[in-house]
Order: C-alpha cells, then sequence, then structure tokens
C-alpha cells in the first residue's frame, strides 16, 4: 500500500492511495478462511468445501470488503500519522474505474483540514456584565398583566365592540335545515379571538342585546366536517347579552389562581422571574461582547467548505424569512453576499475556537443536561412528547443541534470564570436598549 501527496495548498490536501493487488487477493484469502469452517455446501462436508470453489461464490462480495476496508484503513492510519482532521468526510474517490481482478486498487482523497488554533490568554479579556434589580413598579406591571390574563366580563350597554364578551343562541343552517353541531344556546363568545370560523365574530361587532342577525358564512375548504367544508351556510344568531372585558381584582384570590398562597408570595415569585428574565438578557449581552473581542483577538486560515456551507445556510435561512409563504426547496437558486459570508467567517471561526477551547479543557454535554434540554423543546409539543422524545433518539442530526448550543453555552461560561468581568448596575431601560442593539447588528 502507498500514499502519495498530490495537493498541499494552504488547507487543502489531496491523496493517491495505491492498494496493490496482490494484497487485495490475501485479504480476500484470509476472508475465506475465516469463514470455511462454517461453510457447508452441497456434496461437501462443513468446513471442507474447496477454497476455489469459495472464491467462485464468494470471492466478489469479498473482494467489495477488502477494497473497502483496505481503503478506511490506509484513510486512518494516514490521519493518525499527520494529525489532521478533516473539516468534512474526505472525498473518497476511485480513479482506475476499469479495474479488474488483479488489478492495483488507485483512489483519490480530498480533504479540508481543521486549521491549527492559536492559544488565547482568556484572562486578559474584559467584560462588564449588567444588573437589573427588579423594581416595584416592574412587580406591579406583571401583576396588571396577570389580572387581565384573568380577566371577567361585566354587563354592558350599547354595541359590542372586539374584545367585549357576547352571550347568544345560534343555530347554523346548510340549505335551510338544521346541520349537527351547529347550535347552541347561551354561548359565551369573546369577539376577535378566533374561536369560531373565519367571518362569523366580525358579523356580530356593533351588534347589541336583543339583537337578531343571520350571519352568511362559508366553511373553509379544509375545515374538518366533510359535509360542511367549502359549504355556504346561514347562521340564526340571537344575541342576549354583551359584555365588557374588567380586569381581575389584583388580590389573594389572583395569588391563587396562580398558585401562589398569598398576594405577597405572588408578588415574590414575579421578583424572581424578573430577576431570570434580567440575568438572562444581560448573559446574552456580556456573550455577544466575549465573541467580539474573540473575534477581534483571533485570527486563522479557515476551511473554504465550511465557509461555503455556513454562507449558503445563512443566505437560505434569511431568504425563506423574506418569503415566509414559500416552503421546502422549490424556489429559484440562493447566491450567498458579500454580508453572508463575512458573516459565515465569523460564526466559523469562533465555532472552531470555542470547540477547540471545549476539547481541551474536556468540557461535555452530560446525558442528564441532554434530557433535561429535551424535555424543554418537548413541552412545545403538547399530546405530542412521546413522538417527539423518539424522532430526537433516531436522528443523530436533531441530537446534535441540541447539543451544540449546550456545549457553546458551557464554553463561553468557562471563559467567564477566567475573563476579568465587572458589574454595573443598570436600569431595565438600559438593559433594554443594550438587548437591542444585539438585534440591530
Amino acid at each position: 500500500m502507498q500514499i502519495t501527496e498530490t495537493l498541499n495548498e494552504g488547507l487543502k490536501r489531496e491523496y493517491q492511495i495505491t492498494i496493490t493487488g496482490s494484497d487485495l487477493e490475501s485479504r480476500v484469502a484470509e476472508k475465506l478462511e475465516e469463514a470455511r469452517p462454517e461453510i457447508q455446501m452441497k456434496g461437501f462436508r462443513k468446513g471442507k468445501v474447496p477454497i476455489a470453489l469459495l472464491k467462485k461464490q464468494f470471492g466478489p462480495r469479498l473482494m467489495g470488503e477488502a477494497m473497502q476496508e483496505a481503503v478506511d484503513g490506509a484513510m486512518q492510519g494516514h490521519l493518525d500519522e499527520t494529525g489532521d482532521r478533516p473539516a468534512t468526510q474526505p472525498d473518497i474517490k476511485m480513479v482506475n474505474e476499469d479495474w479488474k481482478e488483479g488489478d492495483d486498487v488507485i483512489v483519490a482523497m480530498a480533504y479540508e483540514k481543521l486549521p491549527e488554533i492559536p492559544d488565547v490568554d482568556y484572562k486578559v479579556i474584559k467584560l462588564e456584565r449588567l444588573t437589573v434589580a427588579p423594581a416595584d413598579a416592574d412587580v406591579d406591571e406583571a401583576l396588571e398583566n396577570l389580572a387581565k390574563n384573568v380577566q371577567n366580563f361585566d354587563t354592558k350597554k350599547g354595541k359590542a365592540a372586539d374584545g367585549d364578551q357576547v352571550v347568544i343562541d345560534f343555530v347554523g343552517k346548510l340549505d335551510g335545515e338544521a346541520f349537527e353541531g351547529g347550535a347552541a344556546e347561551d354561548y359565551p363568545l369573546v369577539l376577535g379571538s378566533g374561536s369560531f370560523i373565519p367571518g362569523f365574530e366580525e358579523q356580530l361587532v356593533g351588534a347589541k342585546k336583543g339583537d337578531e342577525k343571520a350571519l352568511d358564512i362559508t366553511f373553509p375548504e379544509e375545515y374538518g366536517a366533510e359535509n360542511l367544508a367549502g359549504k355556504a351556510v346561514v347562521f340564526e344568531v340571537t344575541v342576549k347579552e354583551v359584555k365588557k372585558p374588567v380586569p381581575a381584582e389584583i388580590d389573594d384570590e389572583l395569588a391563587k389562581k396562580y398558585g401562589a398562597e398569598d398576594l405577597d408570595a405572588l408578588k415574590g415569585q414575579i421578583s424572581e422571574r424578573l430577576k431570570a428574565e434580567y440575568a438572562g438578557a444581560a448573559r446574552a449581552v456580556m456573550k455577544r461582547k466575549l465573541l467580539d473581542q474573540l473575534d477581534e483577538k483571533v485570527d486563522f486560515e479557515l476551511p473554504p467548505s465550511l465557509v461555503n456551507a455556513e454562507a449558503n445556510q445563512i443566505a437560505h435561512q434569511l431568504w425563506h424569512e423574506e418569503n415566509p409563504d414559500v416552503h421546502g426547496h422549490d424556489h429559484p437558486e440562493i447566491e450567498p453576499t458579500d454580508e453572508h459570508r463575512k458573516l459565515a467567517e465569523r460564526r466559523v471561526k469562533l465555532g472552531l475556537l470555542l470547540a477547540e477551547l471545549g476539547q481541551k479543557n474536556e468540557i461535555t454535554v452530560s446525558d442528564a443536561e441532554m434530557s433535561q434540554a429535551i424535555m424543554a423543546q418537548a413541552r412545545q409539543y403538547p399530546g405530542q412528547e412521546r413522538a417527539f422524545f423518539e424522532f430526537i433518539q433516531k436522528n443523530q442530526g436533531a441530537q446534535q443541534q441540541i447539543r451544540a448550543p449546550l456545549f457553546e453555552d458551557k464554553v463561553v461560561d468557562f471563559v467567564f470564570e477566567m475573563a476579568e468581568v465587572t458589574e454595573k448596575e443598570v436600569s431595565k431601560d438600559d438593559l433594554k436598549k443594550a438587548v437591542d442593539a444585539l438585534e440591530d447588528e
């Protein structure tokens, strides 16, 4: 077996691997001898089938296995010897496609190796951690929002408006006949809630107590009941009462509705939640400042394949954000811009730098941390948690999408511990401005 370097340019490497025909024959012969004791064929005792006959029947398949093993072994041996770490899976191609048994096998191997990451003195990094103490006004504002969420409704004189509640009797009719499931009495409907089919609530805006209305409605084409899908119907509606929303009283009863013992306990819970929110926002600001400093301090050659892939992904994602109605990949080819490439270069550089730091310091994501993160994401799919768990278990790519940000955050926290960090108390508005600035960059 022989490996010859054919390209050494920046991070790009290309090699020609030659595997002799005699080497392959030896490998096939070894495989046949290993399998022979367990093979039984008609006319021969078990383990006594002639090698020539075995080779005729199993030789082609074993030759393919021998080629694959020889190439894999040569590639791994080369990487172990050179210390190269390919940025992506090496590209392997057979050169002599007209190969026949007995010939040498010539294979071309190409890859981009990961660069040498320079050491960084993280202790010279200076960061500022913004701190915000929840003010009484912030807690009161949160309480008012909670009260609105459990609002009551009081009788209103006059016309119903969006946000008001109407108590109605209604009967739905198709071609003059009432249809099943289309009637109710004393039904409380909040206008603008979108809980009824399109057009129903809108036609009740402006209604008064005692009004009787005939609402012309067309069911959506995709409506679940086939007998109604796409059909024009009439709902005969009687408005029995109009009510306006009234926020709940901010008292112990409100607190109990949110699982707190009393109002003081609820205020304490809100204060702790606000502290956590402010701390999370402040951490995001400090993380951006850290990444900005690392981007300025560190420079090394980047694998073009990683930059190209990241630039294409950024361009594709931004295009879909600007064209939300287009799903899948049925769209014109999207070419990354210089701005996309610049952002891609930053992401690749910082990703490689943080990965190297994490590896050197044996930073890992534990099974418990992964399980906790998966459970948190599963809660976004109520009723489908089991299906989500099964999908994650079977999909290595999905697992990596969850593990990667966890790993990055652990590495960032590690750097925070080494860096010089000072605390600065600011107002909630100042923190918001700092967060808004992140989104504008």
